[in-house]
Formats: C-alpha cells, sequence, structure tokens
C-alpha cells in the first residue's frame, strides 16, 4: 500500500458511525473494542462520533456502560490502564430505532445533524450494517428517503456476511443496495482478510526473491487451508442449519484465501489493481460439472456424540435448534483447482468444520519432493519442504527443509526455522476489526470484497449445493473431537498426500534453527 496521505487521515478521523445492531454480539465482541483500540493508538481523535442503534431501549449512559463492559472483557487496552476512558465515552451515543418505520429515520437525521456539528466530522457517515442480510436493502432505502445521505461529505455502507444464500439472493440484494449506493461505497466485510497473517501472505510472496520463481506448478505439489472450529453450533443452530459449513466458511473465508495464495502479481499496490487480480483467480476455479465430480471432489460431514478435552459433547442432531433428521453439514473439505497457467494440475486442498479438536486457521505450502532414488533418498526417506502461515491463534510463519542428522553419516532429519509473531515480546497486534474499521474509514477498500468477487464464489458454490439438496447419501458424520470423517483424508490419499498436522503440531521435525524474530 502507499503510505496513507495527511488528507486520509484526517477523513478517517472525521466520521460519524452508525452501528446498526448496536447491542448484538459483534459489536460487543469485535466493534466497540475495535473503536477503543483505534482511539488509543491515536487513529481516532475528537472529531468522530459513535450512534448506537438497536430497538432495545437504552440511555445514552447505558449504552456507555455496554461500551466499557464489552472493553474489559475483550479489548487489547483495558481502560483501566489509563484516563482516557471518560473522553472516549463521551463520543459514543444511543438511539432506539424499528429500521422497519421509515419515519424512525427523520429522528435519527436530526441527531446525526447535531453530532455532525458538534464533533465537526464534515458530514462523513459511515454505515455498519450489523444485521441480518434480508434487512439491508431496507434500511439503504430508509437512509436515502430520510435525508440522512444529504451532508456533504462521503458516504459508505458496511455490510457483514452472508452476502445472500446463494447467487439469486445475492443479485437481487445487490440490486436493492446498488439503488442507493455506489458499487465503491460499498464495503462487503470478510474478517479474514482483515487477519495479519492473512495479509502477510501477500508481503512473503512477493518481496522475497526466493519464493516467487517457486511459487507455482513447477515446485509447489498442493496448498492445504484449513479452518477448524471447537464450538459446536452454540445458540446459533436456528440459523446454521439453514447455512451449514459451506455457506458460513467456504463461500466467503476459505475461497477468499485461495485467491491471496494463487493470485498474480498486482500491477499497482492499488485496491482495485489487487481485487482485479483476485477476481480472476476466482474466474479460473474449476466448477464441477456434474453430481459425480461434486461426490468425487467434496466431502461433507456432520458431527455425532463425542468427546472435548475429556469432556462428553453431544451431536449436532442433539443441540438446540436443530432438527433431529438435519441433513446440514458441519464440516466440509474440498480438492479444488485453479485452472490457470500458474497453477494448472496443483490440488488446493481445504477444509473446515466445527467440534475439530483445535481452533486453528492454517496454510501449508507442500513443496515437490526430490527425485526419488536420487543421492539420499536412497539412504532415508526425504520428507517434502513445507511452507506454513499460521493465521489463528498463534500468528507466524514455519518453513520445514531437511538436513543432515549431527554425528551421523547419512542420516537426514527435517529441521524448522518458525517465526512466532505471537510471542515477540511487546507485540500486540491488531484485531482484524481495528484494520478493517479504520479502512472503511478512510476509503481503503482493498481488504473488503467486490460485487464480482461474490458472485463468482456463489457460483462456484452453489452447483456443490444443488448436488446436495439432490439426495443426503454422501453425508459422513465423524465423532466430535476428531478431525473429521475418514473420506476426508481419503481426499488426499488418492493423490499420494495427507493432510499436515496443524497449530504447531508438525510431527517429528528439529528446531535448530534460531527461530526468526523481529528487530
Amino acid at each position: 500500500m502507499e503510505p496513507i496521505t495527511a488528507s486520509q487521515e484526517q477523513g478517517a478521523l472525521r466520521t460519524l458511525f452508525f452501528i446498526f445492531g448496536a447491542t448484538g454480539d459483534l459489536a460487543r465482541r469485535k466493534l466497540f473494542p475495535a473503536f477503543y483500540s483505534l482511539y488509543r493508538e491515536g487513529k481516532l481523535s475528537d472529531q468522530f462520533a459513535v450512534i448506537g442503534l438497536a430497538r432495545r431501549p437504552r440511555t445514552n449512559d447505558q449504552f456507555r456502560d455496554d461500551v466499557l463492559q464489552s472493553i474489559r472483557e475483550f479489548a487489547r487496552y483495558k481502560p483501566e490502564d489509563d484516563g482516557l476512558w471518560g473522553a472516549f465515552a463521551d463520543h459514543f451515543h444511543y438511539m432506539s430505532l424499528d429500521i422497519n418505520k421509515p419515519e424512525a429515520f427523520a429522528e435519527l437525521r436530526d441527531l446525526a445533524a447535531s453530532l455532525d456539528t458538534s464533533y465537526d466530522t464534515g458530514g462523513n457517515r459511515l454505515f455498519y450494517l450489523a444485521l441480518a442480510p434480508e434487512l439491508f436493502g431496507s434500511v439503504s432505502f430508509n437512509l436515502r428517503d430520510s435525508g440522512l445521505l444529504d451532508s456533504p461529505g462521503w458516504h459508505r455502507l458496511v455490510i457483514e456476511k452472508p452476502f445472500g444464500y446463494d447467487l439469486a439472493s445475492a443479485e437481487k440484494l445487490n440490486e436493492q443496495i446498488r439503488q442507493v449506493f455506489r458499487e465503491e461505497e460499498i464495503y462487503r466485510i470478510d474478517h479474514y482478510l482483515g487477519k495479519e497473517m492473512v495479509q502477510n501472505i501477500e508481503v512473503v510472496r512477493f518481496a522475497n526473491a526466493f519464493f516467487e520463481p517457486l511459487w507455482n506448478n513447477r515446485y509447489i505439489s498442493n496448498i492445504q487451508i484449513t479452518l477448524s472450529e471447537t464450538v459446536g453450533v452454540e445458540e446459533r443452530g436456528g440459523y446454521y442449519d439453514h447455512a451449514g459449513a459451506l455457506r458460513d466458511m467456504g463461500q466467503n473465508h476459505m475461497l477468499q484465501m485461495i485467491t491471496m495464495m494463487a493470485m498474480e502479481p498486482p500491477s499497482r499496490m492499488e485496491p482495485e489493481d489487487i481485487r482485479d487480480e483476485k477476481v480472476k483467480v476466482l474466474r479460473s476455479l474449476r466448477v464441477y460439472r456434474n453430481a459425480d465430480e461434486v461426490r468425487s471432489h467434496v466431502v461433507r460431514a456432520q458431527y455425532v456424540a463425542g468427546e472435548m478435552k475429556g469432556k462428553p459433547v453431544r451431536g449436532y442432531r442433539e443441540e438446540d435448534g436443530v432438527p433431529e433428521d438435519s441433513t446440514t453439514e458441519t464440516y466440509f473439505a474440498a480438492k479444488v483447482f485453479v485452472d490457470n497457467f500458474r497453477w494448472a494440475g496443483v490440488p488446493f486442498y481445504i477444509r473446515t468444520g466445527k467440534r475439530l479438536p483445535v481452533k486453528t486457521t492454517e496454510v501449508v505450502v507442500e513443496f515437490k519432493n526430490m527425485p526419488e532414488d536420487v543421492y539420499f533418498s536412497r539412504k532415508t526417506k526425504l520428507e517434502p519442504n513445507l511452507l506454513v502461515f499460521r493465521v489463528n491463534p498463534t500468528e507466524g510463519i514455519y518453513l520445514k527443509m531437511n538436513a543432515k542428522r549431527p554425528g551421523s553419516q547419512w542420516g537426514i532429519v527435517p529441521i524448522a526455522m518458525d517465526f512466532c509473531q505471537s510471542c515477540e515480546v511487546g507485540i500486540n497486534t491488531p484485531e482484524a476489526y481495528e484494520r478493517l474499521l479504520y479502512d472503511a474509514a478512510r476509503g481503503d477498500s482493498t481488504y473488503f470484497t467486490r460485487w464480482d468477487e461474490v458472485a463468482l464464489a456463489w457460483t462456484f458454490v452453489d452447483k456443490i449445493e444443488s448436488v446436495w439438496r439432490e439426495s443426503s447419501a454422501d453425508l459422513h458424520t465423524y465423532a466430535a473431537g476428531s478431525w473429521g470423517p475418514d473420506a476426508a483424508a481419503q481426499l488426499l490419499a488418492r493423490d499420494g498426500f495427507k493432510w499436515w498436522p496443524v497449530n504447531g503440531q508438525h510431527e517429528g521435525e528439529v528446531v535448530w534453527a534460531t527461530p526468526v524474530t523481529g528487530p
């Protein structure tokens, strides 16, 4: 990215934020702590204000107390550590709003005009819709019809996933929003794109001379992306049963991470140039042509009763809000191909699921091995070289290579060079929502998804969903606490590969190399 200009910084500081769904879990866990971190780091000054909006009646003082409790529980910085809390809290205001009543938006318009003057925001307004997607359109119309978009500054709409439930619903939703906002004013969040190590993929690829020449089908045998969760559906059983793992994680997070790994170097490090390259990857995805291809390339499964950390847990169909005969997948794995010159023939294996042994997000790049029966491989079994991006919960980069075992003639052992960003003293990595909220306020759309990205992702996913609707005969089960069904392992075994251990569980290597550390 180009350095942030003074005018961009000023624009980010002068903003009136509207948080729809301000009493919800997302605002409590992510948004309020993000505001406080930005404030503590000097990225928000006195020229901002936040209006919390929800149906629940709250006074300003009650709302500010809610914000304080969320920051105490979830923020990187604690309000007890400084004397800034009072000044920060004064920027937060609350209004009870029924979004189905257009006349209520007139009152919101008056409050916004008053706060624009009080905080000198310049009429810049950012509308954050932490709401169900079916409400995006009606809220947008009410914002326009009430005059809330008539202020002199810029206006931006930030919306959460899911953006629709399939391509048809996404197209309808996009058509409604585009009647009010231009595409460049719409910021569709995929919070995985805000994670530090996901963004680091670009830097590692394009800023290191020893990686980019190898980043192709001549040297890479496969790429594995794992996004595992230990939790079940918790209190979201009703919602989750209408979504499933493919829609909840595959359509957005997993495909976006494929684009980050497979994209070509952009002509410039500008938002639209970067997003253009991601779109080219999605256009190159091999869409499964028929039911047989779906069933041979995609595995779906549902967790049954098992154990997590020695404690019994119930199966998915026993969860609250889930039908006893549900066929919704809580796990899926797939073999995906990017059919272009760089990646032809290289499988991208992706998997995600609930009630898996550990919570982690990792990307493993497995390089092609040295020729068999040549030199050292006659004496010992060579392991392939691996490059691993650890995204969550531990952040870092891991490189596995082969070296001579000390004291032996031909003995070879794998060694690791492991950069653990999370282990660095003094590093307090920003949360994804801090970066994304700040980027939206200053108009940087690099790590937000454009409409053509959304449409292409749904095109890929809808083919799988259409086959799954025909029959549930291929729905596997796996015990809670396991790594999924055997069919997921067979997906790789048929190609001579295996899932590599994740979350620091790479077995057998010797960490001789001095760990890579920061400055």
